[in-house]
């Protein structure tokens, strides 16, 4: 896995010394809140979830990426491969709330949808509940179109997500 460069980010594998920086979002109910999972309790704890991540990159199938900001170095956040569905990468994400808004998410995720494209891939899946906003507003920036809606149950709540395809070639739409 190859570090992919923006004009503002550098997206780079994770290391171990990365957990303090992950804790700074993943504590935060308002990140985590259409995500899998709930707010780290402890630094520990994310620690814990980043060592499980970094054995995963002995996997040449993973697509794991840290978001960080090209002119500090500082970690805002993370884009991934959290799955594959009928063999078509799904993309998951999360960034740090005091970067909301500021196109970093966008601009990460063209990054990786370019190199998920360049690897081969012809259909990339994406995927964020229907009361998020912001990531349907990114996800759609991006190309994706939108394919259904449907019900799912997240952390004891059914929510309606949106489900979103991109097609290397745009005559599949």
């Amino acid at each position: 896995m190859r570090t992919l460069k923006t004009p503002r980010l550098n997206l780079r594998k994770l290391n171990e010394n990365d957990a303090p920086a992950i804790y700074k979002w993943c504590k935060d109910p308002e990140v985590s809140k259409f995500l899998t999972f709930y707010p780290h309790k402890t630094v520990e704890e994310t620690q814990s979830v980043l060592d499980h991540w970094l054995e995963e990159y002995n996997n040449p199938d993973t697509y794991r990426y840290g978001i960080e900001l090209k002119n500090s170095k500082e970690l805002i956040g993370i884009i991934d491969v959290v799955g594959y569905h009928h063999e078509n990468p799904v993309i998951g994400y999360d960034l740090r709330r005091d970067m909301w808004n500021k196109g970093y998410m966008t601009e990460a995720l063209k990054a990786v949808v370019s190199q998920l494209f360049k690897d081969g891939y012809e259909t990339i899946v994406i995927e964020a509940a229907v009361a998020n906003i912001g990531s349907n507003r990114v996800i759609e920036k991006n190309g994706f179109k939108k394919v259904l809606t449907y019900n799912k149950e997240l952390k004891g709540q059914n929510i309606e997500i949106n489900s979103y395809r991109l097609y290397k070639n745009a005559d599949k739409n």
